[in-house]
């Protein structure tokens, strides 16, 4: 986040507050709502619809759960209320960005927050029940998808990603794609968002496989 928004590419707001501290109140430099995850973790750990927070008792709590029971610093970061868009990329110097597809969660509680909760990712049950799919992205404005195609690129470049990745984006309500986080090794089993956005691309899954391995071999 610190590289990308040195090089003027839009990041939410953040600050990290590590184990040694105890939070009391919200930062003066963010404002309501964030959103608190771990540092470090990954696969949506600690993230419920408790992380969404819009005041500092529930905030501090949410620190405190995420230094005491997931055992990580935490990061506050501003709560991008918006479209979730995943990027795939795949290549070292020439890159092929896969066409972006949308996190949606079909029946959602009005009061709920829209975001990939531990549930949302790996509870089956719960994506049936809430609606939960990721189909490609619709209606984004020309200027829009242009801007996540650069974005996405320049995002890659400049973290020194290689080999593939997937770029998460959120659209502000500016129409902006802030960019959330760089996943350096997506899952690519055959029904995950990585393999679903390459088939749309034109890969099947063992071309999809054999490009993977292609460029992992190819010199850097």
């Amino acid at each position: 986040k610190k590289i990308l928004h040195y090089h003027r590419i839009p990041v939410p707001r953040f600050q990290v507050v590590p184990k040694s501290r105890t939070l009391r109140r919200k930062p003066a430099a963010l404002e309501y709502p964030l959103i608190v995850k771990s540092l470090y973790e990954e696969a949506s750990l600690g993230i419920a619809e408790a992380s969404v927070v819009t005041n500092d008792e529930k905030l501090v709590e949410r620190v405190a759960f995420m230094h005491d029971k997931i055992g990580t610093d935490a990061i506050l970061e501003q709560f991008i209320d918006g479209r979730e868009l995943y990027v795939g990329v795949i290549g070292n110097r020439r890159l092929r960005v896969l066409p972006p597809l949308e996190l949606n969660i079909g029946n959602l509680r009005s009061d709920a927050p829209r975001i990939a909760t531990r549930r949302v990712k790996w509870n089956l049950a719960y994506q049936v029940r809430r609606e939960v799919t990721l189909e490609p992205v619709k209606d984004l404005p020309p200027e829009v998808a242009r801007t996540l195609l650069q974005v996405t690129k320049r995002a890659y470049r400049l973290l020194g990603l290689s080999g593939y990745a997937r770029m998460d984006f959120r659209l502000g309500a500016d129409n902006r794609p802030y960019f959330l986080e760089a996943n350096p090794n997506p899952d690519i089993a055959h029904d995950a968002e990585f393999a679903e956005a390459a088939g749309l691309d034109g890969l099947d899954y063992p071309a999809l496989l054999d490009r993977v391995l292609r460029v992992g071999l190819a010199p850097r």
